[in-house]
């Protein structure tokens, strides 16, 4: 029958279950006014910037070409300084310095579009943090480039500091890809003039 009680799944007597992780997911959306391969090469050179000072280092560890198709892939490592406040560092693996990110990158030069996967190395036991972004030719204007990311971060377990570790990330996640569109559209103007029409 479909009208089965819900919830029964989840936590029921003799249930052995680990707590579910928590987790929040933010998306954002913007059109760059320039054309995809001038946003391809600010982004590239996006980091390090002294109007991201949270992004120390940036280096790519794996560069190669598939000659069949042409698509360039990339993989870089940023170092980034832990930015989670004092008072949710009473768990001992939250108390590091720095925090270490992989970037996974496929450009595809012949049909304008760059696909990115990012992922934190740091607490993998205690969080995830993924993001996946496109940048791509806008439909609206050969000359634009549309680019969408979709971040989350999941954290296992339960309790107050993990609900508080949750509401922190959400916002890191929301004003981290807000500033991120900010950096590019001001690298753009700065290298490549006004805003194509």
């Amino acid at each position: 029958r479909r009208d089965r009680p819900a919830g029964k799944r989840d936590g029921g007597p003799g249930s052995s279950s680990p707590a579910p992780a928590m987790g929040v997911t933010v998306e954002e959306r913007t059109v760059y006014k320039y054309p995809f391969e001038y946003v391809v090469a600010s982004y590239l050179r996006k980091y390090p910037s002294p109007m991201e000072k949270h992004v120390t280092a940036v280096k790519t560890v794996e560069e190669k070409t598939d000659l069949s198709t042409g698509i360039i892939y990339r993989r870089r490592i940023a170092t980034c300084q832990n930015v989670i406040p004092q008072i949710l560092r009473k768990v001992s693996i939250l108390k590091v310095s720095d925090v270490y990110l992989e970037e996974e990158s496929w450009l595809n030069v012949r049909e304008r579009i760059m696909s990115m996967k990012t992922r934190c190395l740091t607490w993998t036991q205690y969080a995830s943090l993924k993001e996946e972004s496109v940048f791509r030719e806008s439909l609206e204007n050969p000359n634009w480039t549309e680019f969408i990311q979709k971040g989350s971060i999941s954290i296992k377990g339960a309790g107050l500091l993990n609900c508080l570790l949750e509401a922190f990330a959400k916002t890191f996640l929301t004003q981290g890809a807000k500033k991120g569109i900010t950096i590019m559209e001001l690298l753009l103007r700065e290298q490549f003039g006004n805003p194509f029409l």
